[in-house]
């Protein structure tokens, strides 16, 4: 018995390959000439009845919008579409698949609900068969033809759907191990430190109403600050949330934040406005607190510790974590409707050190660095070893120029930070720094390439520097057939 070739062994690209070859075999040159002749001519209005089926569809709708249709989108499903269906040269699956491949990979970092990608393929097809039965008069040919669209637009959806669920299960199992990470902490340390910044926020309210609680007119004085942007409401939107994730604590402490910002806070304002009596609100406040306090204490108590999930040198995040948090926060950028940046930093000179110094002495510079990136970001940001010398840092609930800021405060602080080695002598360090703020776009990968863009920028612009990436981002990838 003879063995089994290797390129016809059974698998999603084996088997399209087969099916692929055949079908490109099959099909009648003439008529291979006047599907692609059609194909050029309808894959516009194909494009754009494609996109006002899925603009009008509450599922895809969030995922785009008229500009990114307008710009990018259309003119990219009208150029797949004529590759797909080409004339001259014939279509390669090997380089067929790839394609199809990277826009699965790409669906899957987005999110776009498979069934949708399954809907656009309908309607293509539909559109494709109206106009071929309108300019062919011959049933066989057009049953060929038709045969032919079916089978090369169902390749391209399986193998496109077999990479998407490959990545997001590699992602899903991403997911639950960062959120065993974020259990393997010191939760007596964290459910302290949560627990001081609930009582800090709690006490700048009170010391604003000590300034003009009884005072005609002192709404116009120092504002209640919201409980959802103080530090600890961030650390609760964006860690806490994966700490207690499945568990009714989210959703009470949520509850209880929504009353106090939404209710409480603005009945206190208008009661010191107008000299009126605010002990029923500060009760009511101080309720609130208490039994967020309580509730937490309850959840930190139910969790068990685990050792997994950190850089063994930094102690910061592992990338492998990246994909599920950049995920989450694009998901709670879109909902919420505020930005979020990424902050790329880079040790300059890194390989000067280890080779004038050796690498004991790179392995203390990186962590006094990280020690200094993680002392100066925010208890809501989330810092990452990215690279060998790299760290990534995101910004959470973080605009253009607060991004600007703080990586100048980083900047500044690694140039600052002393790097004491093992026989006494002593180093300092600079650092590189690219941001780039969420612009709406939900692939992450655009958001990672413009940060790294900028960093690089930072170094060839001479190093020690902070460099933002355009507000308007620019991707290098070719863009998907149902998102950008």
């Amino acid at each position: 018995m003879t063995g089994t070739p290797a390129g016809d062994r059974d698998g999603p690209s084996a088997a399209g390959g087969r099916d692929w070859r055949r079908a490109q075999a099959a099909f009648d040159g003439d008529l291979r000439l006047h599907l692609a002749e059609l194909v050029a001519d309808a894959a516009d209005d194909l494009a754009g009845d494609f996109y006002r089926v899925l603009l009008a569809d509450p599922e895809a709708a969030p995922l785009l919008s008229h500009d990114l249709v307008r710009t990018r989108l259309r003119a990219s499903l009208a150029g797949w579409l004529c590759r797909l269906f080409a004339a001259e040269p014939l279509p390669d699956f090997d380089t067929m698949a790839a394609i199809q491949r990277h826009i699965g990979e790409v669906h899957a970092r987005v999110r776009v609900p498979i069934h949708l990608v399954g809907r656009g393929a309908r309607l293509i097809k539909a559109g494709l068969a109206g106009r071929l039965a309108a300019s062919l008069d011959d049933r066989d040919r057009l049953v060929q033809a038709l045969v032919h669209i079916e089978t090369v637009m169902d390749i391209a959806i399986e193998l496109m759907n077999t990479a998407f669920v490959s990545d997001l299960k590699r992602e899903t199992r991403n997911e639950e191990a960062y959120r065993l990470f974020f259990l393997s902490q010191d939760l007596t340390l964290e459910r302290e430190s949560q627990r001081a910044a609930l009582l800090e926020w709690n006490q700048t309210v009170l010391l604003a109403l000590a300034g003009g609680a009884h005072v005609a007119g002192a709404a116009t004085g120092a504002a209640l600050p919201a409980i959802g942007r103080s530090e600890f409401g961030l650390w609760f939107h964006h860690r806490g949330s994966i700490m207690f994730e499945g568990l009714p604590v989210l959703d009470q402490v949520a509850r209880l934040m929504q009353a106090i910002d939404g209710r409480i806070l603005p009945e206190i304002d208008d009661a010191r406005a107008t000299a009126g009596d605010i002990a029923a609100g500060l009760g009511a406040l101080q309720g609130a607190v208490g039994e967020i306090q309580f509730v937490l204490k309850q959840a930190f108590e139910g969790l068990i510790g685990i050792e997994a999930g950190r850089d063994a040198l930094t102690r910061t995040l592992n990338r492998r974590f990246l994909p599920a948090i950049l995920n989450r926060e694009i998901a709670l950028a879109l909902r919420r409707k505020r930005p979020f940046a990424l902050i790329m930093i880079d040790l300059d000179h890194f390989k000067a050190i280890n080779d004038a110094h050796g690498h004991s002495a790179g392995d203390a510079a990186l962590r006094r660095a990280a020690e200094t990136i993680l002392g100066t970001c925010r208890g809501s940001d989330i810092v990452f070893r990215y690279g060998g010398e790299e760290f990534l840092v995101v910004a959470v609930e973080t605009d253009d120029a607060a991004a600007r800021e703080m990586a100048e405060r980083l900047r500044a602080a690694i140039a600052a930070t002393d790097v004491t080695l093992s026989g006494g002598a002593h180093i300092t360090i600079t650092a590189s720094i690219g941001i780039a703020v969420f612009d709406g776009h939900p692939d992450y990968g655009r958001l990672i390439d413009a940060a790294d863009r900028a960093m690089y920028n930072a170094k060839h612009g001479g190093r020690n520097r902070v460099v933002s990436a355009p507000t308007s981002l620019t991707c290098p990838e070719p863009a998907p057939v149902t998102t950008g």
